[in-house]
C-alpha cells in the first residue's frame, strides 16, 4: 500500500534538506560561502614568458568551481587589471566563510617582502616595485574570511628582472634581493603553500601544468581534511621532482575542514569553549626549530618520533632522507655505523679554502666535539646565514670522509656568487690521529681542514 503523497512529502523533504546540509553523498557541502581569486600571468612584456600559468589558472579555476567556489579569474593581467581584480576579491572575501588566493607567474622578494608581477611591469629601480602586488596585502584580504583562508603561490621561479634591480640598487642594497620568495608564516586560521621552499626556485615543468599545480589538481578535490590535502600535494611534488623540490607549507588552523567531504566543520571557534584535550602537536614548532638548528640525522629522527602526525613531519622525513642519501653516496670509508671512542673530546678546527674561479677564498675557525667516535663541528652567523656544519664518524684508524654543508653569508664567504642564505655542501677526506690531523676536500677547489685536539 502506497503512502499518500502529502505524507511522503512531509517526511522526504526535510530528510533531503538534511542530506544537502551535511553533504552526505550529494556532492561537496556548500552551505558555507566560498570565494577564490585565481591568477595566471605568463605573457610578460619585459622579461621571460612562462608557458604554464595560463593553463594552471584555467584548470585550477575549473577545479575550485566544482568544489563550490565563486571564482574570480584573471589571465595575463596588466597592472591596472590585477589591482582591480584584487580589490573585487577583497570585497568578496569580507562576506565569505572560506577564501582562497592562487597565483601562478613571476614573483620576487625584496628586503624580505614578496611581490607578484603583472605582465606589463618593468623593474629599473626600487620605485618600480609599486607596480607589483604585495603578498602581504593579499594575506590581509584573506583574513577577512570568517573560517578558513588559503594562500597558494606557484611562483618561486627565477625572475630575470631581479638582476636589473640588483644592479640599480648598488652593492650595499643588492643583498636585500633574495632568491625565490621570503617565508610567510600562516596567521591563525590560514594555510600558506609555496611551490617550493622559501629562498629556492621551482621548476616550470614540461607539461600543460607546472609540477606543483599538477599535484594541486590531483588532490584538491579529494574528500580529505584540508591539512592532509596540502600535505599530500607537497609529498607528490617532492617525489615527482626526484626529491629536489619540496613545497613550503605552513598551517595554523583549528579543527578540521573538508572542501569535498561528508561534513564541513568551522575552523575558527565561534565562542570560548571548554578547555580542549592536550594538543599533541603543541610543542612541535618549537622542537622543529631546535632540530633545524642542530641539523643532524638524529635530531630529525627524534622530531619525527615525537611528532609523527604534526605539521613538520613531512619536512622531517625529507631531511632524514636527504641526509641518508649523502651517507649513501659518500666513499665506502665513511660507511660505518659506529666510530672509535679513541678520538673523543674537544677539537679546534680551521677550514682554509683558497680562492678558485668565482669562489672567494676564506679561512674559518670552528669548534668540534667527538662523542662515541661521532665528529660534529658547526658555526653560524647572524640571522641564520653564513652557516657551516661538518659531521662524520671516525673509525679506529682515524681515516674517514666527513660531510660538510652550510649556507652562504656575506661576501667574504660567497661561493660562486650565490645569494646569502643559499645552501652548499661538500665532503672532506680526513685522517685523524690522537693529537693532530689534517684533511682535504675531494674536489678541484681544495679546502684544507686542520684539526687540533684540545
Amino acid at each position: 500500500m502506497r503512502a499518500p503523497s502529502g505524507i511522503l512529502r512531509h517526511f522526504f523533504l526535510p530528510l533531503l534538506a538534511l542530506w544537502l546540509s551535511l553533504g552526505l553523498g550529494l556532492g561537496p557541502a556548500s552551505a558555507d560561502t566560498r570565494v577564490a581569486l585565481v591568477i595566471g600571468n605568463g605573457a610578460y612584456v619585459s622579461t621571460a614568458q612562462l608557458p604554464n600559468p595560463s593553463h594552471d589558472a584555467e584548470d585550477v579555476a575549473a577545479s575550485l568551481k566544482r568544489s563550490g567556489f565563486e571564482v574570480f579569474q584573471g589571465i595575463d593581467l596588466r597592472q591596472a587589471d590585477m589591482q582591480d581584480l584584487t580589490i573585487r576579491f577583497a570585497r568578496a572575501a569580507s562576506r565569505a566563510d572560506v577564501a582562497m588566493f592562487y597565483y601562478s607567474g613571476h614573483a620576487m622578494q625584496y628586503n624580505g617582502v614578496n611581490y607578484l608581477m603583472p605582465v606589463d611591469a618593468v623593474l629599473t629601480d626600487e620605485a618600480d616595485l609599486k607596480r607589483f602586488v604585495r603578498v602581504d596585502d593579499i594575506v590581509n584580504d584573506l583574513q577577512q574570511a570568517k573560517n578558513l583562508r588559503i594562500l597558494v603561490l606557484d611562483s618561486c621561479r627565477d625572475n630575470p628582472l631581479a638582476e636589473t634591480l640588483k644592479r640599480s640598487a648598488g652593492s650595499t642594497r643588492a643583498a636585500s634581493i633574495g632568491r625565490g620568495l621570503s617565508k610567510v608564516e600562516a596567521p591563525r586560521g590560514t594555510i600558506v603553500s609555496f611551490s617550493t621552499q622559501s629562498g629556492q626556485v621551482a621548476a616550470d615543468g614540461t607539461g600543460r601544468n607546472s609540477p606543483y599545480t599538477t599535484a594541486f589538481l590531483k588532490h584538491i578535490e579529494e574528500p580529505q581534511e584540508i591539512g592532509d590535502v596540502f600535505r599530500d600535494i607537497s609529498s607528490d611534488v617532492y617525489d615527482s621532482s626526484g626529491k629536489t623540490q619540496l613545497p613550503e607549507l605552513s598551517l595554523s588552523i583549528i579543527g578540521k575542514f573538508y572542501l569535498n567531504g561528508p561534513v564541513t566543520v568551522t575552523v575558527a571557534p565561534a565562542a570560548p569553549q571548554a578547555a580542549p584535550k592536550a594538543d599533541p602537536c603543541a610543542a612541535a614548532e618549537a622542537h622543529w626549530k631546535a632540530a633545524e638548528g642542530i641539523g643532524t640525522l638524529g635530531a630529525f629522527e627524534d622530531h619525527l618520533a615525537r611528532f609523527p602526525n604534526c605539521i613538520f613531519a613531512t619536512l622531517a622525513k625529507a631531511r632524514i632522507e636527504g641526509l641518508k642519501q649523502k651517507v649513501a653516496v659518500a666513499p665506502s670509508g665513511n660507511a660505518r655505523t659506529t666510530g672509535s671512542k679513541d678520538f673523543d673530546g674537544s677539537w679546534d678546527v680551521t677550514l682554509n679554502c683558497p680562492a678558485s674561479g668565482k669562489a672567494q677564498g676564506f679561512t674559518r675557525p670552528l669548534v668540534a666535539t667527538v662523542t662515541n667516535g661521532v665528529f660534529h663541528a658547526e658555526v653560524q652567523g647572524p640571522g641564520g646565514v653564513n652557516r657551516l656544519e661538518i659531521d662524520g664518524q671516525i673509525p679506529a684508524d682515524g681515516k674517514t670522509t666527513l660531510s660538510a654543508r652550510g649556507t652562504t653569508g656575506a661576501s667574504t664567504y660567497t661561493l660562486n656568487n650565490l645569494a646569502p642564505g643559499s645552501p652548499y655542501a661538500f665532503t672532506v677526506d680526513a685522517q685523524f690521529d690522537r693529537t693532530r690531523g689534517s684533511g682535504k676536500r675531494n674536489e678541484a677547489r681544495a679546502c684544507n681542514l686542520v684539526f687540533v685536539k684540545r
